[in-house]
C-alpha cells in the first residue's frame, strides 16, 4: 500500500510539472493612451494578437493608463502602473492637444532608463528620432521632417529645380532642412531637355524661358531661417529677389499663418508662385490664411489612433515570438523604487522590433529605419482651393513615389490652371570674379568712392566697375568697394549690353577658383572658391579666367571658351654676370697659351733667320752701334705688333727667309683676330640666357628634389590636373608641399629665387613674362583647355552666353580684347632692340689697360735704378783708368829725375799726412772736379794725391 501511494504521488507530481511546462508565459504589455475609450481597443488588439502569435510560448496581457496632466504624474504612473507589472514594452500615443509634446517625453525617459522599448503611436515630432536622448523609442508614424521626401518627389514630378526653403529656426525646422538638403545632394534626376530654337538674328532681349535644362537634381537656391523675432517682411523680400518661385515652408501652425499674411502683402501668393507645405502648415489658423493653390501633405491614417494601436500590438507580438526563440531571456524590472538596474534583454528586444517587417498593417506596410522612425508612410497630396473652400486630394505618395490623379485638376496660385515654370529669370545678376591679371585688375577706389580714369596703351579709356571684396592691404581684410577692370570686365560689359541684363560684381571671399574639399575629414565634399559661391546661390555667373575641366563641368555649365590656352612653366631668366676676364671668353685658356707661345717662337725664329742670313742687316764693324739690325727685342716687338695690328716703328726683317715667315705670321694673326672678334660679339653682344628647363618632361621635373622646387596654386585646376594624372603622381607629391595660395604670390617667389619654376595657365604666365623682363616661359604647352564663363546647370542664360561669345569671336571683339590686355608686351621691344655693351662687359679690358699703366710705372723705376747703377760703375772705371795713367806718367818722370824724386816723395808723404789730419778733423772740402762731375786730374792736389 505504501509503495502504491508513492507511485501515485510521483505520477501526480510529473503531471503537475508537465502541466506547468505547457502553460505559456504571461507577457505584460503596457500602453499610455490619449483617451479612456482606446483602452478597450488596446485590449482587443492584444486578444487578437494572442490568437496569431506565441500560443504555446507566451500570452500577452494588456495594462493601460491614460495621459496625465503633467510630466511628473505621468512618470509616476509609468513606474507604479506599468513598470511595477514587469511590462516588456510600452505603447504611447500623442496627447489630445497637438501642441503638447511633453507627455510622451516622460514615458520615453522613464522606460528608456531601464531599456524597456517604447512604441510611439501618433507622435511625429523630430526630436524623438534623436537616440542620444530617447534611447528606446520607435514609432509607427514618420516624423514631420520625412515630408521632405514627398516634397523632393513633387519637385521631380513637376520639374522644379529652383526652390526657396523657408524654415523655422527650431529643431523641427532644422530637421526638415537637413533632410531635404541631404536628398538634394545625394540623388540625381534625369529630365527631358527640350530642343532650343535659335533665331538667325540672335536676339537676346527676348529670352525663351522654356529653353531650360532640367538635367540636374533640384537644388535650394536659398535657405531662409526665421524665429519669432524675425521681420517676416524683410525675409520674404529677400526671397522675392531670387529667381526661384517655388517656396517650401516648414513651420508651426501659428508661424505658417504669419508667413502667409506677410507673403500676401508682398504679392507673393499670386501667379507664378508655388507653395509646398506639410501637414502642420495647412491646419487650423494656417489653413485660414493659406494662399489659393497651395499644395500640402497629410499623412494617411496619421491620427487614426485605433489603427496604430492594432499595428503596434501586432509588431510587438511578432517581435516577441522571435525574441522567445533566443536563449537567456531575462525578466523585465519590477518597479522603479530602489531599482537602478537596466533590463539586460531590453536592447536585444529593441533591435528585434526595429528589424521587424509587418506588411499587412491597418495603416499599411510597417518597417523602421535606423532611428526607429517608420518607413514607407503614405501621404495624401492636397490642393487648397478657395472657391470650394476646402482641400482637394490631387495625388498620393505611396511610400516610394508620387502618383498624381489626372482626374483632379490642380488650381495654382493666382487661379492658374497651367503648371508654373517655378522660376522667374532675373535681369539683375550677381557676378563673382577673382583678382588675376591681366583678366581682372583690382585697385582701390578714390576717396569719393569712384574709380580713377586710366587709358590703355592705345589711348582708349579703360572701363572700370565697382566690385566689393576683401581688401588684403587692410588688417582683417574687410569687404570694401574696389575698382575692377581688365579683359573679363570688358567682356562682362559687352555681354550685359548685348543680352540686356544688369549686374553687381564681387570678388570671391576666399580668393580661390574652386575645388572640392572634404568637410570635417568626412567623405562629404563641398566646393570652395568661385565654384562654391555659384553652386551655393551667392552668385549667378562666374566671369573670370576659370579653366574648363571635367570635374567642374559635372556640377556647373560652361560657356564656349572665350580664351584658348594651356599650361606652361615660368622660370627666372639666367642673366650671366660679366667677369673681369669676360673679354677672354671667346678663346679657351689652352688657345690663349698657344697664341702667346706662338708669338715668342716666331720672334725667336725671325731673329735667328735675320741673324744668320747673308742678307741681314748686321754690320761687321763692332765699333758702330747696330741701330738698323734686327735684335731679339725688335723681333719680339715686330711679332706682337703684327698680332695686335699696331704700327711697327722699329726694324723689320730684311732677309727673304725672315720676311716669308713674317708674312705667314701676319696671315695667322689676321685669322686669330677675326675669329676672336666674331666670338667676342657672340659672347658679349648676342648673349642670351638659356632656358633652365625644356618642358613638362624635363628630368628635373620628373625626378623632383629639394634642389629644384616647382609648384602651382593650391586647389586650382592645375592642382586637380596633376592629382588626376597617375603618371604625374611623383610631381604632384612634390608640388603639394610647396603650392602657393595665389598665382601672384608664386610669381613673386620666382622673382625672389624662392621658387625655381611655376606651372600655371599660359595666358597669365606669358603676360607676366612680357611685363616682367626678368621672367621667361619655357617648354611647349600641355593640357590645352580654355577659359569659360561658369553658370549653374539650370541657368536660363547659358545658351545665350555661349552664342554671344561665339559672335564676339566672329566680329573680332575677342581679338581686340586680346591685343589690349594680353598681347601687350613691354619686354619684346627691349629684346628686339640691338644689344649694347656695358662697362660690365668690358671692365676686364679697362683693367688690362690699368694693369699696363701700373706695370709701366713699375718698370720705369727699375730702369732708373738700373741706369744709376750703370753710371756709377762707369765712373768707377773711368777713375781707375785715370789713376793708372797718372801713375805711369809719374813713374816715368821719377826715373828721369832722380834727385828731386826724394823731395817729391817727402812732400807727398807730408801731403798725405795733412790729408788724413783734415779728414779726422771733419774737413769735408771736396776734391776739384770738372763740369761733368769727373775728377779734375790737372789739379795739383789731385795729382799730388795720385
Amino acid at each position: 500500500m505504501e509503495l502504491r501511494g508513492v507511485l501515485l504521488l510521483t505520477v501526480l507530481q510529473l503531471c503537475s510539472v508537465a502541466r506547468g511546462g505547457c502553460e505559456p508565459r504571461v507577457v505584460n504589455i503596457g500602453a499610455v493612451l490619449s483617451q479612456k475609450r482606446y483602452e478597450q481597443v488596446f485590449k482587443e488588439a492584444v486578444t487578437q494578437a494572442n490568437n496569431l502569435y506565441g500560443k504555446d510560448k507566451f500570452k500577452m496581457n494588456a495594462i493601460s493608463v491614460t495621459h496625465k496632466p503633467n510630466a511628473i504624474q505621468m512618470a509616476l504612473s509609468v513606474c507604479e502602473d506599468l513598470i511595477s507589472n514587469q511590462v516588456y514594452a510600452i505603447l504611447v500615443s500623442h496627447p489630445p492637444q497637438s501642441n503638447d509634446h511633453l507627455t510622451p517625453t516622460p514615458v520615453s525617459y522613464t522606460a528608456g532608463f531601464y531599456r524597456i522599448p517604447v512604441v510611439g503611436l501618433t507622435t511625429r515630432m523630430s526630436i524623438y528620432s534623436d537616440k542620444s536622448i530617447h534611447l528606446s523609442f520607435l514609432r509607427t508614424v514618420p516624423p514631420y521632417s520625412h515630408q521632405a521626401h514627398v516634397w523632393f518627389d513633387l519637385m521631380r514630378e513637376f520639374r522644379w529645380n529652383h526652390i526657396i526653403l523657408i524654415v523655422s529656426d527650431d529643431h523641427e525646422g532644422r530637421a526638415a532642412q537637413k533632410r531635404l538638403e541631404t536628398l538634394l545632394e545625394e540623388r540625381e534626376t534625369k529630365f527631358f531637355t527640350p530642343v532650343c530654337r535659335l533665331t538667325k538674328n540672335r536676339n537676346y532681349e527676348n529670352l525663351d524661358q522654356q529653353n531650360f535644362d532640367f538635367r540636374r537634381t533640384p537644388k535650394a537656391e536659398k535657405v531662409l531661417l526665421f524665429s519669432p523675432d524675425t521681420n517676416l517682411t524683410s525675409l520674404l523680400l529677400e526671397a522675392k529677389d531670387l529667381e526661384a518661385r517655388v517656396i517650401i515652408l516648414s513651420a508651426s501652425e501659428d508661424e505658417a499663418a504669419a508667413v502667409y499674411r506677410a507673403a500676401r502683402q508682398l504679392n507673393m501668393t499670386g501667379s507664378g508662385y508655388v507653395w509646398l507645405v506639410g501637414e502642420r502648415e495647412m491646419t487650423g489658423k494656417a489653413l485660414s490664411e493659406a494662399p489659393d493653390g497651395l499644395l500640402g501633405l497629410q499623412l494617411i491614417n496619421g491620427k487614426n489612433e485605433s489603427a496604430h494601436i492594432a499595428d503596434a500590438v501586432g509588431v510587438v507580438a511578432q517581435s516577441l515570438q522571435e525574441l522567445f526563440e533566443k536563449e537567456n531571456i531575462t525578466e523585465p524590472p519590477r518597479g522603479c523604487v530602489g531599482n537602478t538596474n537596466i533590463w539586460r534583454t531590453g536592447p536585444l528586444f529593441k533591435r528585434v522590433l526595429m528589424s521587424s517587417k509587418y506588411p499587412d498593417g491597418l495603416t499599411g506596410r510597417i518597417e523602421f529605419n535606423d532611428d526607429g522612425d517608420r518607413r514607407f508612410a503614405t501621404y495624401s497630396i492636397l490642393n487648397y482651393q478657395q472657391k470650394p473652400g476646402r482641400l482637394i486630394q490631387v495625388g498620393v505618395f505611396n511610400g516610394s513615389q508620387v502618383v498624381m490623379n489626372p482626374q483632379r485638376k490642380i488650381i495654382w496660385p493666382g487661379g492658374e490652371t497651367e503648371k508654373p515654370v517655378g522660376y522667374q529669370m532675373s535681369t539683375r545678376l550677381k557676378i563673382v570674379t577673382i583678382h588675376q591679371e591681366p583678366f581682372v585688375y583690382v585697385k582701390p577706389t578714390k576717396t569719393d568712392g569712384t574709380c580713377k580714369e586710366e587709358y590703355t596703351v592705345n589711348g582708349v579709356l579703360i572701363k572700370k566697375v565697382i566690385c566689393t571684396g576683401p581688401n588684403g592691404t587692410i588688417p582683417g581684410q574687410p569687404t570694401v568697394p574696389q575698382c575692377c577692370y581688365g579683359f573679363c570686365i570688358d567682356l562682362l560689359i559687352k555681354l550685359a549690353m548685348s543680352m540686356n541684363f544688369t549686374y553687381e560684381v564681387h570678388l570671391v571671399a576666399d580668393g580661390k577658383f574652386g575645388t572640392q574639399e572634404r568637410v570635417n575629414n568626412s567623405n562629404k565634399k563641398e566646393w570652395n572658391g568661385m565654384m562654391g559661391e555659384l553652386l551655393g546661390g551667392l552668385a549667378d555667373m562666374i566671369v573670370a579666367p576659370l579653366t574648363i575641366n571635367n570635374e567642374r563641368a559635372q556640377y556647373i555649365e560652361f560657356s564656349k571658351p572665350f580664351k584658348y590656352q594651356g599650361l606652361t612653366i615660368l622660370v627666372k631668366k639666367e642673366i650671366p654676370r660679366s667677369t673681369l676676364d669676360s673679354f677672354m671668353q671667346p678663346f679657351q685658356s689652352t688657345l690663349w697659351l698657344l697664341v702667346g707661345l706662338s708669338v715668342h717662337v716666331v720672334a725667336v725664329m725671325l731673329y735667328l733667320l735675320d741673324r744668320f742670313s747673308p742678307f741681314g742687316r748686321f754690320k761687321v764693324n763692332s765699333e758702330e752701334e747696330e741701330e738698323d739690325a734686327l735684335t731679339l727685342s725688335s723681333a719680339m716687338w715686330f711679332s706682337w705688333g703684327v698680332l695686335l695690328n699696331s704700327g711697327i716703328g722699329e726694324g723689320a726683317p730684311r732677309s727673304f727667309s725672315a720676311r716669308i715667315l713674317g708674312m705667314v705670321w701676319a696671315g695667322f694673326a689676321m685669322i686669330i683676330v677675326a675669329s676672336y672678334t666674331a666670338n667676342l660679339a657672340a659672347f658679349l653682344v648676342l648673349d642670351r640666357p638659356e632656358e633652365r628647363i625644356t618642358g613638362i618632361n624635363d628630368p628635373r621635373l620628373r625626378n623632383p628634389s629639394d634642389k629644384f622646387i616647382y609648384a602651382t596654386v593650391k586647389q586650382s585646376s592645375v592642382d586637380i590636373y596633376f592629382r588626376r594624372q597617375v603618371e604625374l603622381s611623383t610631381m604632384y607629391r612634390h608640388m603639394e608641399k610647396h603650392n602657393y595660395e595665389s598665382a601672384a604670390e608664386a610669381i613673386q617667389a620666382v622673382r625672389d629665387n624662392k621658387l625655381h619654376a611655376f606651372i600655371w595657365d599660359s595666358a597669365v604666365l606669358e603676360f607676366e613674362a612680357s611685363q616682367k623682363c626678368d621672367l621667361v616661359t619655357t617648354g611647349e604647352l600641355f593640357f590645352r583647355s580654355g577659359f569659360g564663363i561658369g553658370m549653374r546647370k539650370d541657368s536660363p542664360w547659358k545658351q545665350n552666353v555661349s552664342l554671344a561669345i561665339l559672335s564676339s569671336h566672329e566680329n573680332g571683339f575677342m581679338e581686340d580684347l586680346d591685343k589690349t590686355w594680353v598681347r601687350y608686351q613691354e619686354c619684346d621691344s627691349r629684346s628686339n632692340a640691338p644689344a649694347t655693351l656695358t662697362f660690365e662687359n668690358m671692365a676686364g679690358v679697362f683693367m688690362l689697360v690699368a694693369g699696363g699703366i701700373v706695370a709701366g710705372i713699375f718698370l720705369i723705376f727699375i730702369e732708373i735704378a738700373y741706369k744709376r747703377h750703370k753710371d756709377a760703375r762707369r765712373k768707377q772705371m773711368q777713375l781707375a783708368f785715370a789713376a793708372v795713367n797718372v801713375w805711369r806718367k809719374n813713374l816715368q818722370d821719377r826715373k828721369s829725375r832722380a834727385e828731386p824724386e826724394s823731395k817729391t816723395s817727402f812732400r807727398s808723404i807730408t801731403s798725405t799726412s795733412d790729408l788724413k789730419r783734415r779728414r779726422a778733423s771733419g774737413d769735408a772740402t771736396p776734391y776739384p772736379t770738372d763740369i761733368t762731375g769727373q775728377l779734375n786730374l790737372s789739379d795739383p792736389s789731385v795729382s799730388t794725391v795720385v
